[in-house]
């Protein structure tokens, strides 16, 4: 049998608050296989972004912690590794689209130079190299006339060419796994259906792996090869 890409064992997360530890993620064990998409659903508050959160490893500490488990990626424990080492899989072999993408982009930077950083931090790419890979990065995410957009800034953008942005920063460096935390939720529902049908297409052609966190049972049945439901933190 092969190898999940990623695999997690009793993941638990907890925060300090003034009452003593709320555990917000409990005990929580799922895999996801390369080119597969699973897909978190639960309601609001049923700890989804917090194991989103936890894959990556950007809980804040304190309050937070992952408290116990793995999260094995390619048969490599992130939970041990240091911060310097999960910097280097951040935005690398794991990228990370987020549910509002105004506090995920930098307003004071264009959108050419944040898709092109990554090629450059990760890939040692020049920047010359890198804006040429970032402008064909945004054509493929069908931002229009994508040669002029590098110098645009993020307000200058719509929602949903916002959201485009984001998983072309997501696909730069060609990840092994991505996840999407509530992609779609400040979209409208045209929008939404584009924006999801764009990502499922392009991991199929990269062959990632993507984990999809939602509360919509329609998005769901639409894009999920496998589901996993969360409810109270489990």
């Amino acid at each position: 049998m092969t190898q999940p890409l990623l695999e997690v064992k009793g993941l638990t997360t907890r925060f300090r608050t003034e009452r003593g530890e709320l555990t917000a993620v409990d005990d929580v064990s799922f895999s996801v296989a390369a080119g597969q998409t699973l897909a978190i659903v639960g309601e609001s508050g049923s700890g989804k972004s917090v194991t989103a959160m936890s894959l990556m490893r950007l809980i804040p500490n304190p309050p937070g912690r992952i408290a116990a488990g793995q999260i094995l990626f390619e048969g490599q424990d992130l939970v041990k590794l240091s911060d310097a080492q999960m910097r280097a899989i951040r935005g690398d072999r794991i990228a990370m689209i987020f549910q509002e993408p105004m506090s995920s982009l930098n307003p004071a930077l264009t959108v050419g130079l944040q898709v092109a950083e990554p090629l450059n931090v990760h890939r040692g790419k020049p920047w010359r190299e890198a804006f040429e890979l970032a402008k064909e990065l945004l054509g493929k995410v069908r931002i229009p006339d994508a040669a002029s957009r590098l110098q645009t800034y993020p307000h200058q953008y719509s929602g949903g060419m916002r959201q485009r942005t984001m998983i072309a920063m997501a696909l730069a460096c060609s990840p092994k796994l991505i996840i999407a935390d509530e992609p779609t939720t400040a979209l409208d529902v045209t929008v939404q259906a584009q924006i999801l049908d764009l990502l499922k297409a392009l991991t199929a052609e990269t062959g990632a792996a993507l984990i999809l966190i939602t509360h919509d049972l329609g998005v769901v049945a639409r894009y999920a090869d496998h589901v996993a439901v969360m409810y109270g933190g489990r």
